[in-house]
């Protein structure tokens, strides 16, 4: 969409992020080497669906269906543990053609959350489905469920039995619990601009480590995590009840509609203005369907990538890599 008009364009573009919060020294090298190859499939997988003229949603899902197979990330296969010890699935997919949605949250055994999203959002008349019901729907759909066994990986259960410890001793001394910045980040989402002009934006999550009382933060809640519309797409990854109280997606999308703000300023503005000044930290990807993106986050890092045109992918972890941007 150039100047309200709709344009064919050559250039589809894939965006895709698997988490802020990652800091220099938290991964060793084959940690980062599995993650990287983890994103460039993801974008490989996205890719292949535009260049073969498919609409930007299919691109969303398929990437965010790689990431949410990868342990490396805090979505499916590698989701965080509830205080319970379970894990809890949450995610959403937005058109921005149609402004179509769906979303679920409470998830336990659905193995790839953003299919359930998109069923929901192509297959009922619903938004948001939660808990047992949304699984009942899940497998009516044909989607798969697993045992919740399925989830559990080391890293995500040594990271719960660390939290619990650090809140004992916080309660023990009657001292106030500072959550540690990797309890609620990990989050992935994916971004797509189709060959027709059309954006879509999808995120999928585990949520936060340690939560409790069926918590939900803003990956399932369209306009929080997630938002796609004629101009602009974003999918968010950070402390959730932050962007919620800012409709943090919706908020970025909402300046370069209204406001006419370019895409990275208005980005800008929310991530590393709005959030952190209310207390939050965390970060986002926006892709306008002009072809600009932007990749802002406040962390020491942010797993993230992109693929245009030439199929070639290109991701980056920490805030000190160089990430080359598409061509506007």
């Amino acid at each position: 969409m150039r100047d309200g008009v709709l344009a064919v364009l050559d250039t589809p573009t894939l965006v895709i992020h698997g988490g802020a919060g990652v800091e220099p020294g938290d991964l060793t090298a084959a940690e980062e080497a599995d993650a990287t190859a983890a994103l460039e499939a993801a974008l490989r997988a996205g890719h292949a669906r535009l260049v073969a003229g498919k609409p930007a949603v299919d691109a969303v899902t398929a990437a965010i269906t790689v990431l949410e197979d990868a342990p490396q990330f805090n979505a499916g296969r590698g989701a965080v543990f509830t205080h319970d010890g379970k894990n809890e699935l949450d995610t959403s997919l937005m058109d921005g053609a149609s402004g179509m949605a769906g979303a679920a949250a409470g998830l336990h055994r659905v193995k790839n959350p953003i299919l359930l999203a998109r069923a929901i959002m192509d297959h009922s008349r619903h938004v948001m489905m939660v808990g047992d019901g949304a699984e009942i729907f899940a497998k009516e759909q044909g989607i798969a469920l697993v045992d919740p066994s399925y989830f559990r990986t080391d890293k995500r259960w040594k990271a719960l039995q660390q939290a619990l410890r650090e809140e004992a001793r916080a309660q023990a001394s009657n001292t106030p619990l500072v959550l540690p910045g990797k309890a609620y980040f990990g989050t992935v989402g994916a971004l797509a601009l189709d060959v027709q002009g059309h954006l879509a934006a999808g995120t999928s999550t585990g949520g936060m480590t340690n939560k409790r009382y069926g918590r939900v933060g803003d990956s399932p809640i369209i306009g929080a995590g997630t938002w796609a519309d004629a101009r602009c797409a974003v999918s968010g990854t950070g402390w959730g009840e932050f962007y919620i109280r800012d409709a943090a997606a919706h908020e970025i999308c909402a300046r370069v509609r209204l406001a006419g703000e370019p895409l990275a300023k208005a980005a800008d503005g929310v991530i590393n203005h709005d959030i952190p000044k209310a207390g939050g930290d965390g970060g986002a990807i926006a892709l306008g369907a002009d072809g600009s993106v932007a990749f802002p986050f406040n962390t020491g890092g942010m797993y993230r990538g992109w693929i245009g045109a030439d199929g070639v992918p290109h991701v980056a972890i920490y805030k000190t890599d160089a990430l080359p941007m598409p061509g506007l």
